[in-house]
């Protein structure tokens, strides 16, 4: 009988990656908004200590931090036992915890490409929608966010590349378990440890491929919206 190209075990391990990814990427882009405006824009002097906070993933060993965060989400920490009270259930080896740890882990390759297109944009183009009476609210969504497409569009795909390959922090925080928290990379490298290299070369080809093809249409989009602005 011919194997399957994907066994269901590596499809719900597929899908549980693409889920933890687009819903990481979602957060990141909602919550790394704001942050990202403000260190383009603020001259407070916690700044620079704010913006060292942000890429310490940068640096920090996926296994260092995954660590930390297991602490902080046992049901024996406060931050763990409070989650536990509210809902019943327990952040570490969860998806919850994936997406929490997700977020934590992404969060530089999101917010530092917007606070970078925020600071190229500048205010002149804020001032003169303040002085022609919009909000600065309606300043940024009418003006800041055309002006920023390209910088969301690499936010987005480093944010949702990146969550997709993690593999040593998911495994500090969501363990192993099929169905829940076994995701893509974690699949891979159990196939490897059997030696299953046939269904290893077929996960990593996979991702390969769609890493590649998701880098091409950036790419492609960010080269048609500039000539467009010329």
């Amino acid at each position: 009988m011919t194997q399957p190209w994907l066994s269901v075990e590596d499809f719900a391990a597929l899908r549980l990656s693409v889920q933890l990814a687009t819903m990481s990427t979602f957060i990141l882009l909602l919550f790394g908004t704001p942050l990202a405006w403000w260190l383009a824009h603020s001259k407070a002097r916690i700044r620079v200590f704010v913006e060292a906070v942000v890429a310490v993933p940068l640096v920090l060993p996926p296994t260092v931090l995954g660590f930390y965060l297991l602490i902080l989400i046992s049901p024996n920490n406060w931050f763990g036992a409070g989650w536990l009270a509210l809902t019943g259930r327990s952040l570490a080896f969860s998806f919850s915890g994936l997406v929490l740890a997700s977020v934590l882990y992404s969060l530089p390759f999101v917010v530092q490409p917007l606070q970078r297109t925020f600071e190229q944009i500048g205010r002149r183009p804020l001032e003169a929608a303040w002085v022609l009476g919009a909000t600065p609210l309606e300043a940024f969504f009418s003006v800041a966010l055309p002006l920023a497409v390209r910088g969301y569009l690499t936010a987005t795909v480093l944010g949702f590349a990146h969550t997709l390959g993690e593999f040593g922090v998911v495994l500090m925080v969501g363990g192993n378990i099929p169905g829940q928290t076994q995701v893509l990379s974690i699949v891979i490298y159990d196939h490897v440890e059997n030696l299953a290299y046939g269904q290893a070369h077929r996960l990593s080809g996979l991702l390969l491929g769609l890493s590649f093809l998701v880098l091409l249409g950036i790419y492609g989009l960010q080269r048609r919206h500039s000539g467009s602005s010329r």
